[in-house]
């Protein structure tokens, strides 16, 4: 398992992959933040990748899953790392936050993303990746048309977030609270998918099983905290009550 990481912000990224199926966490980070890293989560492995931001990924062919994202920042040279990473792994993985951003520096590098990859945008991220609709549902038809353009998975977050397929099918997700639109809350997700592709699970199924487990647990911590005092981090507490409800 691989994670690209910026800094301590998104030491709840690694949290949530270590408890959603990933057995061994690989994290590419700049040195800057190391000793954050590995001062909040100790399990994971650490390869440091740059002095202020990541600037390569050498040997990414071996781990099972990719997840590439929230923390990185937004750089220049990330369109040429993000150009390498497309180029060398074979099997989907998981594009938010930051990554995001990067591919609407230079939206080429969508036609070289790995077949049934998973993109995790909320809908701004949305729109400054694909282009702005006139409504929300005009925004569900422009994302089934580019998950078919691309051949991604694209999980439009929100109340009831959408899951556009290849195929040109469309999920709703029947789990979730207006209380999880809160920072770090989307990190979540995006871990648990993550986990969830090293666990074996195919990218349609991550995608599927991963958003009913976060909203799930998203509505556990509500029950527990209410909507208005919920933290991402709450969300992460009550994972694997999710699971086990499942089980």
């Amino acid at each position: 398992m691989w994670q690209l990481w910026h800094d301590g912000r998104r030491c709840i990224v690694c949290c949530i992959l270590l408890r959603s199926g990933a057995g061994k966490l690989t994290c590419y980070i700049p040195k800057c933040g190391y000793e954050i890293l590995q001062t909040a989560v100790p399990e994971a492995m650490c390869v440091v990748a740059g002095d202020d931001h990541i600037l390569t990924a050498r040997g990414i062919e071996k781990f099972d899953a990719i997840g590439i994202g929230p923390g990185i920042g937004v750089q220049e040279t990330h369109i040429a790392l993000l150009k390498n990473i497309f180029s060398n792994y074979t099997k989907p993985l998981l594009v938010d936050a930051d990554a995001l951003n990067t591919l609407v520096l230079d939206t080429t590098l969508l036609a070289s993303i790995p077949p049934r990859s998973i993109l995790t945008p909320h809908p701004k991220e949305f729109d400054r990746l694909f282009g702005k609709t006139g409504n929300d549902f005009e925004r569900l038809q422009l994302a089934l048309q580019k998950s078919k353009a691309y051949t991604i998975y694209i999980v439009l977050k929100g109340h009831y977030t959408f899951i556009s397929t290849p195929e040109g099918r469309g999920f709703f997700n029947s789990t979730g609270n207006p209380g999880m639109a809160t920072a770090g809350s989307g990190d979540v997700l995006s871990g648990i998918i993550t986990g969830l592709l090293a666990s074996g699970y195919t990218a349609l199924q991550a995608c599927l099983l991963g958003t009913y487990l976060h909203g799930f647990a998203g509505d556990l911590a509500t029950a527990r905290f209410s909507e208005e005092a919920i933290v991402a981090g709450d969300i992460t507490d009550f994972l694997g009550d999710s699971f086990k409800a499942l089980h």
